[in-house]
């Protein structure tokens, strides 16, 4: 075990000899700690017939250990009136739970419990495939769910990074018990995982019982994931549904991009609140949508760029053209007034997230798998105050002169085609 580094007053690292880091921060206001397992896997590591493997073991980890059956995990936390749960990110599994300050070395013990001796039951892996397939069945029916996923494969074609999360109906039916574990084995390793903790607690106390309850993790080298390469492209799928939902999109830029917080602040301004350019042109002035927004999409080594609108069929041939003026618009013209509100809305939002034990977790371990260091927050601040109206317009530029991506779900016959949408937006 290396000695806790101390990245700032609150905040302590501990590295152990197998290669799981440790993170904690303490708050000594609360009354609760949040506990979560990070492992840097997800659908960009899984091969095409693992797709949907990441997400089927986020499932399985609560299906019973070696040592505790489904029900015995869940009335475990329950009894002390804690709270687990878990998802699948494209890059990240996360395993979490929230407790009691007291009740701190249960949550551990049944974190790495599940991360260490889950059982596979054969009886479970059927039940839980089928609620998975339940799962898919539900995101095919919710447009406003499903275009997501198109549009994250048609960015992405052909590749890990563009497969959905949750795997395809043909895949979690055929997967075998052996293409879990074995998965597991592979990328659930001590150098692959970063235990965070957030709360009222003691640094050394949360080492020791990592150190007791992830002992039998593997140390192994984790396999890597293969480069995201965006290629972008139309897709259109024609549904008989009240309203046409479309998504926008281009490539964008990753965590470490220099262009990352004037993204950020563009994404903000364009489409992130009732203030913003999208909301107040095409809601506020026009009526066409009830809900649009931008956002932006970072990974380790790229990115995307994305603005979601639901409209009606007659609409639709007003909003896109009207959305990519907004678009070229940015790019020449952002005023101070609407930079600051850009500005004050993402600072606000970090600093609110600060007061979840939870969020507090997360930001700690993500920072560490894609920076190796725990950032100072006044360090964010600084870089969210430090950007300029150049700097969010040289990113808007970068953005909107790449080949776009469109994904549209419903009666989209007026939907433009993608060889306007780039013309328009060359012009």
């Amino acid at each position: 075990m290396t000695e806790p580094e101390n990245t700032a007053q609150a905040v302590q690292v501990t590295r152990l000899q197998s290669g799981l880091t440790v993170v904690t921060e303490r708050m000594d206001r609360v009354e609760t700690v949040s506990l979560g397992a990070y492992v840097a896997a997800g659908t960009r590591n899984e091969s095409g017939a693992e797709n949907g493997v990441s997400h089927f073991l986020e499932h399985m980890a609560f299906k019973g250990t070696a040592r505790r059956s489904a029900a015995q995990i869940a009335e475990e936390i329950e009894a002390v009136g804690g709270h687990m749960n878990a998802y699948t990110a494209r890059e990240q599994t996360a395993y979490y739970v929230k407790l009691l300050k007291e009740d701190l070395a249960l949550g551990a013990d049944i974190i790495g419990d599940i991360l260490t001796h889950s059982a596979f039951a054969p009886d479970e892996v059927e039940r839980e495939r089928g609620v998975i397939l339940q799962e898919i069945g539900q995101a095919n029916d919710t447009p406003d769910d499903i275009i997501f996923d198109h549009f994250q494969e048609t960015a992405y074609p052909d590749q890990p990074m563009g497969r959905p999360v949750l795997g395809t109906e043909d895949r979690i039916r055929a997967m075998p018990r052996e293409t879990l574990t074995g998965y597991m084995h592979a990328h659930y390793a001590a150098p692959n995982i970063v235990v965070a903790a957030a709360g009222n607690l003691q640094h050394e106390q949360v080492v020791d019982l990592v150190q007791r309850h992830f002992a039998d993790l593997p140390a192994a080298e984790v396999p890597s994931a293969l480069p995201g390469s965006y290629g972008g492209g139309d897709f259109r799928e024609d549904r008989d549904l009240d309203q046409v939902h479309v998504v926008l999109g281009f490539p964008s830029v990753g965590y470490s991009d220099e262009d990352y917080y004037p993204s950020l602040l563009l994404s903000t301004l364009l489409g992130g609140g009732m203030s913003s350019r999208l909301f107040q042109e095409v809601r506020e002035k026009r009526g066409l949508v009830y809900s649009v927004y931008s956002f932006t999409a970072p990974y380790v080594d790229g990115g995307l760029f994305g603005i979601y609108a639901g409209t009606g069929e007659d609409e639709v041939a007003e909003l896109v053209p009207v959305t990519i003026e907004e678009l070229r618009k940015v790019q020449r013209d952002v005023s101070p007034e609407e930079m600051a509100r850009a500005k004050a809305q993402v600072k606000s939002s970090l600093l609110m997230s600060l007061e979840s034990t939870g969020s507090r977790c997360e930001q700690l371990a993500r920072q560490l798998q894609v920076f190796g260091r725990i950032i100072p927050t006044a360090e964010t601040v600084g870089r969210i105050n430090a950007v300029t109206i150049a700097d969010v317009q040289r990113a808007a530029a970068r953005t909107f002169r790449g080949r776009p991506t469109m994904a549209a779900i419903g009666p989209g016959s007026r939907v433009l085609p993608l060889s306007d949408i780039a013309e328009r937006l060359a012009a």
